[in-house]
C-alpha cells in the first residue's frame, strides 16, 4: 500500500472542484483508493507529463479532469499536487 500526501494546493483545488461538481465525489474517492492500493492499475491511466510539468505524472479522474502527482514509489509515497482540467493546472 502506498501513502498519499496532499499538498495545500491539491486540498484547495480538490475542494473547489468537488464544490462545483458534487457528482464527482464518488469517482474522486475511488481514484484515491485505487492510487493507494495499485498506482499502476490500467483504470487510472497513469502517465508522465511533458513540457513545464515534466517530471510529474497524472492519472485520469474523468475524461476532462486529471490529478497531477509526484511518484516516489521506492519510498512508498505519492504526493498529490493538483487536480483540474489540462488548461486549469497551476502546478509549477
Amino acid at each position: 500500500m502506498v501513502q498519499l500526501t496532499w499538498t495545500q494546493t491539491f486540498t484547495r483545488t480538490a475542494r473547489r472542484l468537488l464544490r462545483k461538481n458534487p457528482t464527482l465525489q464518488s469517482e474522486f474517492q475511488t481514484v484515491l483508493e485505487q492510487l493507494e492500493t495499485d498506482p499502476a492499475h490500467p483504470r487510472l491511466r497513469l502517465h508522465p507529463l511533458k513540457g513545464r510539468l515534466q517530471g510529474k505524472h497524472a492519472v485520469s479522474l474523468t475524461y476532462s479532469h486529471r490529478i497531477i502527482l509526484l511518484l516516489a514509489l521506492d519510498q512508498g509515497r505519492i504526493t498529490l499536487l493538483d487536480v483540474g482540467t489540462e488548461e486549469s493546472e497551476a502546478c509549477p
